[in-house]
């Protein structure tokens, strides 16, 4: 099948001149991705894992590799590399985008065949209330708000770094959401808690943008070609992060200005805060907190649902605010909560209820009495109405560990000195 030309994706009106010269495949990629308008970070991955499959077989071009081939790339990548489903399931995406799209490789039988690795459903990591607070404690003053934030909204990190002045509606007390995940827009509250802290943020933000229009700097970066239809939209305070960069970096996806064509990049420009920066300070803080889960900064969106069924939040309120398609999506949370306080009492509670006496505590979670420690003496239920002292004599043979403690199912006694002459004048 004869591979697309660069015409079929231009755009009407375009005059037919002189044919423009062939791009390099990774070129040729990169223009259909941006063509179906999918975001930088899935181009990131496509060329990614289409770079790894042609150095993988030896720089040979897709075109003479088939079937065989991608199997080979996808099995190595399972067998030997021990990668994810949703790695392997994301590396299969890309290989099939580039023959399909890319070489015009639509109608070809095998591709049905590839098999496709099933992705198994896995329990979100959710903090507790203490947990949560002290976590977002630890974090460094320059992204303590942005995790309020995410956890007082259920906002994703990116959704979160990449809000602009105009989303912020104090007067109505919620946020706007825009080009969410899957391009959806959305509607979340605003915390009474942080209107003075984004307040105070805010006011930060217009030195900035202050001082970018003293420098000249050009504008921030407009979605979908905004830039071309409200020329000056760029440098307005309402387009203007909420959380922007204390530096300026490039823009990846703009020419270079003129005399710096040997630097990466295009135009200068303020970008907001970057994901990586407080996804490093996160783990810091995690650290600091002393807890031990695998938390990532998508835990506070998990424990900011979790948080809201636990208080009796309609579970269709809750997708709305997360924007999930399908309260299917949501139901997971649900799982969570069935398996923590509010679920079922285990079977071992009541047993271990059930060898308390009266008006004396229950054994603790640990499993274990120390011999020594309160309560003083407790009721024989292991036959014949023993005492206290024959308990005391029995602690080191009958059922004790090696480092002198009772198994919490035996009662035990207080080593007093009455209580040894006892049990050495019985002996």
């Amino acid at each position: 099948m004869n591979q697309p030309s660069l015409s079929d994706d231009d755009s009407p009106g375009v005059g037919t001149s002189a044919p423009a010269p062939a791009l390099r495949l990774i070129d040729q990629l990169r223009q259909h991705i941006r063509y179906r308008h999918y975001s930088l970070r899935t181009e990131e991955a496509y060329v990614y894992w289409v770079r790894a499959f042609i150095r993988f077989h030896g720089l040979q071009h897709p075109r003479a590799l088939g079937q065989a081939e991608i199997e080979s790339f996808l099995t190595w990548l399972a067998a030997e590399r021990q990668v994810s489903p949703s790695t392997h399931k994301q590396a299969l995406s890309a290989l099939l985008f580039l023959y399909q799209q890319v070489l015009g490789f639509k109608d070809l039988p095998w591709m049905a065949e590839l098999g496709r690795p099933r992705r198994q459903q896995r329990l979100p990591v959710v903090l507790s209330h203490a947990e949560g607070s002290r976590l977002l404690a630890a974090l460094p003053p320059e992204h303590a708000l942005v995790g309020r934030l995410l956890y007082g909204t259920g906002m994703r990190l990116l959704e979160g770094l990449r809000l602009r002045v105009k989303d912020v509606d104090f007067a109505r007390r919620v946020i706007l959401v825009r080009d969410g995940k899957g391009g959806k827009d959305r509607v979340v509250m605003l915390p009474a808690a942080l209107e003075g802290p984004l307040k105070a943020q805010l006011r930060a933000a217009a030195a900035l943008h202050r001082a970018d229009r003293e420098a000249g700097l050009a504008g921030v970066h407009l979605p979908h070609a905004l830039a071309r239809k409200y020329p000056r939209a760029a440098e307005s305070w309402a387009w203007f992060w909420v959380f922007p960069q204390a530096t300026v970096s490039r823009d990846p996806r703009t020419p270079a200005a003129a005399g710096e064509g040997g630097r990466a990049g295009g135009e200068r420009r303020r970008h907001h805060l970057q994901d990586q920066a407080f996804q490093r300070a996160f783990k810091r803080a995690l650290h600091e907190a002393r807890i031990a889960k695998p938390a990532t900064p998508h835990t506070l969106r998990h424990s900011f649902a979790t948080h809201l069924l636990q208080a009796g939040v309609d579970i269709r309120t809750v997708q709305e605010l997360l924007g999930h398609s399908d309260v299917s999506t949501t139901m997971i949370y649900t799982h969570v909560l069935r398996l923590g306080s509010s679920g079922v009492r285990s079977p071992l509670d009541d047993l271990a209820a059930e060898f308390a006496p009266e008006g004396l505590p229950a054994p603790p979670a640990a499993g274990r009495w120390r011999v020594g420690d309160p309560p003083a003496a407790y009721g024989s239920r292991r036959g014949g109405g023993r005492g206290d002292h024959d308990h005391a004599q029995d602690g080191a043979g009958d059922g004790a560990d090696d480092d002198g403690r009772l198994p919490w199912h035996l009662p035990s006694c207080r080593i007093t000195p009455s209580c040894t002459a006892a049990a050495v004048s019985a002996s």
